[in-house]
């Protein structure tokens, strides 16, 4: 019986999700027994009874457009970065502008935040992300060049793990959460679950 978690992601391709996870040349660690023309919503509600947080993760990260993929990654990184400050890392600050106005300009500037990232800078991750956005290495002559398959859905995923494994604390908690922002995002919405869950606290 269908629950209604994955219901209405209208951003979300009417395409089989094995159709979808081969042309981004990923595949899912849990065996699916749905059969193989399932829609998205089938294959993630049998992902969340099987309790596989990683795989829906992973699968959400390719249903997501473009867009709504960096924006999705760039929450997760928030999450440990903090608030916008001057010490942001460069390639989270161009990887959101880029969401907010994707012109090849900010596409530009994502790409050459990753020079002058630090070794330990993950928010590299997002910047991939948008660098990859359109299925190619980037913009003006590298758009000539087809990125790797599934770059840009595995840059974004990697993303939301880093951010998993910083929240280690509240494992569970904080990896359903991150699947609720992309299924909201998914459906139009801005991600933002734990503003809902304060207006909800803050109803009487």
């Amino acid at each position: 019986m269908m629950g209604n978690r994955f219901t209405n992601m209208v951003k979300v391709p009417k395409e089989p999700a094995a159709k979808l996870l081969s042309m981004a040349n990923t595949r899912l660690d849990t065996p699916i027994t749905a059969p193989v023309a399932a829609l998205p919503d089938v294959v993630l509600e049998e992902l969340d009874e099987k309790g596989a947080m990683i795989d829906l993760i992973r699968l959400l990260s390719i249903l997501l457009p473009p867009r709504e993929r960096v924006w999705w990654a760039c929450m997760a990184a928030r999450d440990y970065v903090g608030p916008k400050s001057k010490n942001d890392p460069k390639s989270l600050t161009a990887s959101e502008d880029w969401v907010f106005k994707p012109t090849e300009e900010n596409r530009e500037r994502a790409r050459l935040s990753m020079d002058e990232a630090y070794i330990d800078d993950d928010t590299v991750n997002i910047a991939l992300s948008v660098v990859y956005s359109d299925g190619t290495l980037g913009p003006a002559d590298l758009a000539e060049y087809p990125a790797p398959a599934g770059a840009a859905e595995t840059s974004a995923f990697a993303m939301n793990i880093v951010a998993l494994d910083k929240n280690s604390d509240r494992f569970e908690e904080y990896g359903q959460m991150l699947i609720d922002r992309a299924v909201d995002i998914a459906r139009g919405g801005n991600g933002r679950m734990e503003n809902k869950d304060k207006m909800e606290e803050a109803t009487p």
